[in-house]
């Protein structure tokens, strides 16, 4: 029985001991690293001088990669050959593949292309210097780069140095102390000699760390000298109970000028030359130039000689840099292939224009599928003609027998007789906008060809009064071309009144093309939105005239631009919703934001952002003020319609989604400038905003 009782609890243990092996259990994750990696040695080592060798190794205290490494990775000063930087495990290695140069202090930059294996967390702003002198320069810069005409931080873009301060430099020779902007678009220049320099921006495209009047670029027009100062901080340790314990002094070294606003426009340089030419339809040609032209180009059918002189009409884009010519002549639309001698201007080999004439050849094929189609039309035409045929043949001897078709040949008799055997084109209209239409719009009509003429006795234009339609003044319903860039495109000069219904008639055959082909009729009624259902704006900014403020959408998109009249701006009756304000020191006061120029040290024109999302109801009126230099230009864009926005902020929403349990931005963003230095980059303009955030930067605790 003792026996029996072992056997059984030997049995029970062997088997629980089995399940135990057998159940496999998930391992308890933990929280999600977020610490970047640390570097633990160097070779040779931070700062170090007399450097003789070819090779730099970083090792990390775990395994790393190197992203966007061509995007990001800077070495200044730049060799003639780019050093072969790779990972391997924990270490980051750069191989120069050409000799240093002596008494050269030199600076990698990796921005944040650094990061860890595991959680890709970056170690943002790692850079590494050492010299091949016995002094090691320790000067820095630094500032932000925006895009000129909408503010936007400039990533990824190249900052660069010149000592010699002849405005030749930039163009000529090579940059030479560079970084890189980080994705806020800041940037700093380190290690750095003592001395005079200027500072240029530039999105090198053909990587020669020089300007060409291709890139996008930015310069300063003051000279850049780098100092240091020093300031103190207190830090305060408490007891358990609250009461201080010790008060802590620190010393800390600025880096000036540390708020360096570059801003960067591109200067729209293009050499003038043909860039396509094609014959996109019969009766249709086209020309595409590099670059806008002042005046059009000379045409001259060579080929056929004979000819109307006044064969074409032009459609063009208001820069003349893309010119359809629509051809009048009927001959020289059937004509296959066109022989046209063009006048143009052209840029030589020095960079200036002369005049030149081509010879070109347009040549038309129809497309096969339009071949197809019209070859179907025509068969379904002959199959139409001979049915017509056979029913009116059977009509016949049915009636010499005193008979009738039956109710179904009939109508198809009738359709068939009444049918337009040559199916006539007609001209093609549209109506830009129908339906519902806002105070003030317009009535825009936009044709598929070339007009001629309008009919003004064939246009009506009736306003609702009760349940009567009053035919309006003649004069109001006439249609005029809206520019003479488009000759298809007309608009009618009246105002529309609030809480109107109108009707537009068009009759029939009242507009002609050039080709001969009239219009059908249109029969459209308009009905014009309450003034009640509108909201209105009504601004005082701080700038006289010779501005202009542009009314944004979510897209960026501008909806209306309105001039600055006296230090004030309105914009009425705005359909309710969010918005978005953009002023332009509209230096030269036409209307448009004009790009800066180099050789001639011209800025370009200043923007500036409403820093709120406008919320608009309906039936309410907005009065507001607006300075322009309160918010610090980096700050003023809304972040809703800010493109470039920096990449680790995913990461750190994730982070306190970790520690708070949701995802709310209630912190103020980490700055990489936070030691002691401040992250304004407003300039002379804009000290009211700098110095109230350098002011606090140094409280903080």
């Amino acid at each position: 029985m003792k026996a029996r009782w072992t056997y059984w609890l030997l049995t029970v243990a062997v088997g629980a001991l089995l399940m135990a092996c057998a159940s496999i259990g998930s391992p308890e994750g933990g929280p999600r690293d977020y610490t970047p990696p640390q570097v633990m040695k160097t070779s040779p080592a931070p700062g170090a001088v007399n450097f003789k060798g070819q090779k730099v190794e970083i090792t990390f205290d775990e395994i790393v990669n190197l992203k966007d490494q061509q995007k990001k990775v800077i070495v200044s000063p730049a060799p003639k050959s780019m050093p072969v930087i790779r990972t391997v495990g924990k270490k980051v290695t750069i191989e120069f593949r050409e000799p240093l140069a002596e008494n050269t202090t030199y600076v990698i930059d990796f921005a944040d292309a650094i990061e860890d294996n595991n959680e890709s967390n970056p170690l943002d702003g790692y850079t590494f210097a050492f010299s091949t002198g016995d002094i090691i320069d320790t000067l820095a810069v630094s500032g932000i780069v925006l895009r000129a005409n909408d503010l936007e931080p400039m990533q990824h873009v190249i900052v660069g140095l010149h000592s010699n301060l002849d405005d030749t430099a930039f163009t000529r020779l090579p940059l030479e102390r560079v970084s890189r902007t980080n994705d806020r678009g800041r940037f700093t220049i380190r290690n750095l000699k003592p001395g005079n320099y200027h500072v240029f921006a530039l999105n090198d495209v053909d990587g020669d760390y020089r300007m060409a009047r291709t890139e996008d670029i930015a310069f300063l027009d003051e000279i850049v000298v780098p100092s240091t100062s020093q300031y103190t901080s207190q830090d305060t340790v408490f007891t358990y109970d609250h009461s201080v314990d010790t008060v802590m002094t620190a010393t800390h070294t600025l880096y000036l000028p540390n708020d360096l606003l570059l801003c960067m426009f591109n200067e729209g340089y293009k050499s003038h030359y043909v860039r396509q030419t094609s014959r996109p339809a019969d009766n249709k040609l086209h020309v595409l130039f590099g670059a806008p032209n002042d005046t059009l180009p000379l045409l001259d059918v060579v080929k056929p000689a004979a000819h109307d002189p006044q064969w074409y009409r032009v459609e063009r884009t208001p820069a003349n840099d893309s010119i359809f010519y629509w051809i009048t002549d009927s001959a020289l639309i059937k004509t296959d292939t066109l022989i046209v001698a063009m006048t143009y201007l052209r840029t030589d080999t020095a960079d200036r224009l002369e005049q030149v004439t081509d010879t070109i050849r347009f040549g038309y094929h129809k497309p096969s599928a339009q071949v197809k189609e019209e070859e179907k039309k025509a068969k379904e035409r002959a199959e139409r003609a001979k049915r017509l045929e056979q029913l009116l043949d059977k009509q016949q001897k049915a009636a010499a027998q005193g008979k009738e078709l039956n109710e179904g040949e009939l109508e198809e008799l009738k359709e068939l007789q009444h049918a337009d055997p040559d199916e006539t084109p007609h001209l093609k209209m549209e109506l830009q906008r129908s339906g519902t239409f806002d105070v003030g719009d317009s009535i825009l009509l936009k044709f598929d060809a070339p007009i001629v003429g309008i009919d003004a006795t064939g246009v009506h234009l009736d306003v609702k009064r009760d349940t009567l339609w009053v035919p309006l003044d003649s004069q109001l319903a006439s249609f005029r071309p809206v520019d003479d860039c488009n000759p298809m495109r007309y608009w009618m000069p009246f105002t529309a009144l609030p809480d109107s219904t109108y009707r537009l008639t068009i009759d029939s055959a009242a507009v002609t093309s050039v080709y001969g082909l009239t219009n059908e009729r249109l029969s459209k009624e308009l009905k014009v939105r309450g003034l009640e259902q509108y909201a209105n704006v009504y601004f005082k900014v701080n700038v006289k005239d010779n501005a202009f403020v542009e009314l944004l959408g979510n897209s960026e998109k501008v909806l209306r631009t309105v001039p600055v009249r006296g230090g004030e701006f309105e914009l009425l009756n705005v359909l309710p919703g969010s918005y978005y304000l953009r002023l332009t020191i509209d230096g030269n006061g036409n209307g448009k934001w004009d790009t800066g120029n180099y050789n001639s040290h011209l800025q370009p024109e200043e923007v500036y952002y409403y820093p709120k999302k406008l919320r608009l109801r309906a039936n309410w009126d907005l009065d507001e003020n607006w300075n322009i230099y309160q918010t610090a230009l980096d700050m003023q864009k809304p972040d809703d319609i800010k493109r470039n926005k920096p990449e680790q902020k995913k990461n750190k929403l994730e982070k306190k989604q970790d520690k708070n349990g949701n995802g709310d931005e209630d912190e103020e963003e980490d700055d990489e400038f936070s030691t002691g230095i401040t992250n304004t980059y407003t300039g002379n303009k804009y000290n009211d905003a700098k110095n109230n955030r350098r002011l606090n930067r140094q409280q903080r605790p």
